[in-house]
């Protein structure tokens, strides 16, 4: 959850059949296939020649694919099309629109440093979303634009990016239950069935769309916060854990809107190496993370698209000491190869490629530093291999 407090706005084949020429399917045994890109923050914050500069150190890495959000505008779309030309396609973030006057919650740096302003979720307009959205696909298809994914929102199940919450909360994880029941989680859960009126809207847009019809929806990625735990902090920022979460929007609609279930996925970085410890981080992906995904195809789920996964590593000297989060990457990466074979993971997207455009120091996350690709990042970015 560290890095829960840092966030900006950071396949195996399923159902829908991913047409998509420059879709960067990486192929594993089995005939299975997993997406393996990189989160980069706030791309839009960039010169464009530091945009450029990005797309040549992603393209000479090796990386196909990068999840951030664009303007509907035409520098959004001048962005998406020069990524195409270094042959990187878009894993695109979209939020929900709303009306002018939609309440608000401010900012407040003092208290609160990492939940951010932003509109209660249950204020979020389909109407002025469906508009927003058909735009940008006609104009993503209008200039040859095809994307990989898309992505409605950004953990809406926690205080962080869904101001639906109140702050100060009460400090709690809430359950399903909780969602029925209490009034702070009845509240969070009319946002949750708005979300997914967005959601429709957003599916019909893209069932319409010429270039892509067929390229997957992705549920929002969501904190993978287990039931009946604490919170990580002693802060009052609410959560809904990750199964009630999702087991809410399913009992709705869910599965017939969404292709994937987006998850955020941050382990424990203690005693890299240790078997006791790189027992626990699987486990803790596999029965909490991707425990609600399944199979394609399943009556009772989608499979995990890891939106966001990533270990920080403090050393801001050059060249970087990066052993120990070498030794965590490579792990992982084993642990999500397992999950793929077994149908139940799709993507992974690394959390995060470059830093804020406007931060004075590296982020601790960054696999781009020194002027080069941490050992790390090699090994995140690397194909996704697995015995038999």
């Amino acid at each position: 959850m560290k890095k829960i407090l840092l966030l900006y706005f950071a396949a195996i084949t399923w159902g829908v059949n991913v047409k998509a020429q420059n879709t960067p399917i990486q192929t594993v045994s089995g005939g299975h296939s997993v997406i393996v890109g990189v989160n980069i923050v706030n791309p839009m914050r960039a010169r464009v020649a530091d945009q450029n500069e990005t797309f040549n150190e992603l393209k000479a890495a090796g990386v196909r694919v990068i999840r951030c959000g664009i303007t509907a505008d035409e520098k959004g779309i001048d962005y998406a099309k020069r990524a195409a030309g270094y042959g990187i396609s878009l894993q695109l973030i979209l939020s929900p629109q709303y009306l002018p006057g939609a309440p608000s919650r401010l900012y407040d740096p003092k208290n609160f440093p990492s939940m951010w302003s932003g509109h209660p979720l249950s204020y979020a307009d389909p109407i002025l979303s469906k508009t927003y959205y058909q735009s940008l696909f006609d104009q993503l298809d209008k200039n040859g634009i095809v994307l990989t994914g898309i992505e409605l929102g950004n953990e809406i199940n926690w205080a962080a990016f869904n101001p639906e919450f109140p702050l100060p909360g009460e400090g709690r994880i809430l359950s399903i239950q909780d969602l029925h029941n209490d009034p702070e989680g009845k509240k969070i859960a009319q946002g949750f069935l708005q979300y997914l009126k967005i959601l429709d809207v957003l599916k019909q847009v893209r069932d319409r769309s010429r270039l892509n019809r067929e390229v997957p929806i992705i549920l929002a990625g969501m904190v993978s916060a287990p039931d009946g735990q604490k919170l990580y902090n002693n802060k009052k920022e609410d959560m809904v854990s990750l199964p009630a979460t999702i087991g809410f929007l399913q009992a709705h609609g869910l599965d017939t809107l969404v292709d994937a279930y987006g998850i955020h996925s941050y382990p424990s970085g203690g005693q890299p190496g240790n078997q006791a410890a790189d027992a626990k981080r699987a486990a803790r992906f596999i029965n909490v993370d991707i425990a609600e995904c399944r199979k394609a195809g399943s009556k009772s789920g989608k499979p995990a698209w890891i939106t966001e996964w990533g270990f920080n590593n403090t050393d801001q000297n050059c060249p970087v000491n990066d052993t120990s989060r070498t030794l965590l990457v490579k792990q992982m990466m084993g642990v999500f190869a397992k999950a793929a074979a077994q149908g139940r993971l799709v993507g992974i997207t690394y959390f995060a490629w470059n830093s804020d455009p406007w931060s004075k120091q590296p982020d601790p996350y960054t696999l781009y530093r020194c002027g080069g690709l941490t050992p790390s990042g090699k090994a995140a970015i690397q194909h996704l291999k697995f015995g038999k």
